[in-house]
């Protein structure tokens, strides 16, 4: 069978071979819409985050956070009370019982043989101090007398035998049975010392302490407290 001859397209005079290959109009079409897709979605993209970040961006004004009920159900405490100066001074506290300084009456070698110049003796603070805590401890031991009194005591140290006792000297008001009955209780309130760990020049010495008790009325009612009826 003979093949039919092949139709030729007349080309038109002044164009191109590859425009009517469809060739050259294609590639001038594609870089203009291809400009207009970037731009069409770069202002899409603005268009959505704008209005996003107008949205989430932080106020100036804080926001109130809700007080939670386990806040609200703890109460708060009460305001102090004021203190409200009445114009008097407080109470002065009196002292059951004041103690003058210790006096070291005499030292010796013994009871008879001693130095009645109080100035040669040492001093035994340890066994000072002892005779002080004991005669506070028995405060309650001493007479209960309207007026209050005095007691002097006198303790006698004897190294030798190792030996303390306090009993009431001339000196002090309360004398006799009542100064006899407080010094017993600071005989039984004075503690056994150290022998061995007092330092001392002598064997024998007397120390004295003057105890003034004030009377029961000043005790309860300090001096200076207005009274009311």
């Amino acid at each position: 069978m003979a093949r039919l001859p092949r139709s030729s397209i007349p080309s038109l005079s002044g164009e191109p071979r590859l425009r009517r290959l469809g060739v050259g109009s294609s590639a001038g079409l594609d870089r203009p819409l291809r400009a207009q897709l970037v731009v069409a979605g770069v202002a899409g993209v603005i268009l959505i985050a704008v209005p996003l970040y107008l949205m989430r961006r932080p106020s100036g004004t804080p926001v109130a956070v809700p007080e939670s009920s386990v806040t609200r159900s703890v109460p708060k405490p009460a305001a102090a009370p004021m203190p409200v100066d009445a114009g008097l001074p407080p109470p002065k506290a009196v002292d059951r019982v004041t103690l003058a300084a210790p006096q070291r009456v005499k030292c010796g070698s013994s009871p008879t043989n001693s130095r009645l110049e109080a100035g040669l003796c040492d001093a035994l603070p340890a066994l000072e101090k002892s005779l002080a805590a004991a005669i506070r401890a028995s405060v309650d031991c001493a007479p209960k007398q309207k007026d209050g009194g005095t007691i002097n005591f006198v303790l006698s140290v004897d190294f030798t035998s190792k030996k303390l006792h306090a009993f009431p000297g001339a000196s002090g008001s309360w004398k006799g049975p009542l100064a006899r009955k407080a010094t017993d209780c600071v005989n039984r309130s004075l503690p056994m010392p150290d022998w061995g760990a007092i330092p001392h020049q002598y064997r024998y010495y007397w120390l004295a302490v003057l105890a003034t008790y004030p009377s029961p009325t000043s005790l309860s009612v300090p001096a200076g407290t207005p009274t009311f009826e």
